[in-house]
């Protein structure tokens, strides 16, 4: 694979620029974990990953390691892609470290709530375009694996009418956690890319419904990207 994405300094500057007059930042969190609460959480990963990971926002842990992904939510996914690449449990957290080298990942707004909440659409909006420069711009990986409603849902920020009401129809089908999903992301100098949505459940202990079904879920979604790649 190609080096890693690394953050251009126009991008880090713009993220930092928006935190910086962010509201709801949880900056005790960051006080106490000696991390810089406008620095941007984003794992990025090899500029060439074929598969992504796409989230809410960075939790507790995250502020902690300095890295998304890495709190309850973040170690169920991490464990079922060490299961899925190796047949085996994941031995320990920096097995979970090293095996998250192979994705790209990112979230919505990559900074921590206060209280975990999720963030407001104002916010999601603000820093739509920043995080579609990131996508677009940074990572040449066009497939990606949305974590929860509001993950998926993302994709509808800016976006006419229509492409709006398919994002919520496909939301609302049955089968939404196996099928997939293409639409285009457009920065406003033009630029544009096409992505493909393969939705899961988010895997936080807190989501009853599907948290003990999300490793066969996500077993089940490499599979099928690993074949159609």
């Amino acid at each position: 694979m190609s080096r890693d994405v690394t953050l251009s300094s126009a991008l880090r500057d713009a993220f930092r620029r928006e935190a910086d007059t962010l509201d709801g930042i949880d900056r005790d969190v960051y006080l106490a974990n000696r991390r810089d609460p406008l620095e941007p959480i984003i794992g990025l990963g090899p500029r060439d990953a074929p598969v992504g990971f796409f989230g809410r926002d960075p939790g507790r842990q995250e502020v902690a390691h300095g890295a998304p992904f890495v709190g309850s939510g973040g170690q169920k996914v991490r464990a079922g892609l060490y299961e899925h690449l190796h047949g085996e449990a994941l031995p320990d957290f920096e097995a979970s470290l090293a095996v998250g080298q192979h994705y790209f990942w990112a979230n919505t707004v990559p900074y921590k709530p206060v209280g975990n909440k999720a963030w407001s659409m104002a916010v999601k909006k603000r820093f739509q375009p920043l995080m579609a420069e990131l996508l677009i711009g940074h990572w040449r990986g066009r497939t990606l694996i949305t974590l929860g409603r509001e993950a998926f849902l993302w994709f509808a920020i800016g976006q006419s009418r229509e492409i709006k009401r398919e994002l919520e129809a496909f939301w609302a089908r049955e089968d939404r956690f196996e099928a997939l999903h293409t639409t285009i992301l457009s920065l406003p100098d033009g630029r544009s890319a096409e992505f493909q949505l393969a939705p899961l459940p988010h895997p936080s202990p807190l989501n009853q419904t599907w948290y003990k079904r999300f490793p066969a879920l996500l077993d089940a979604r490499l599979a099928a990207l690993e074949r159609v790649r």
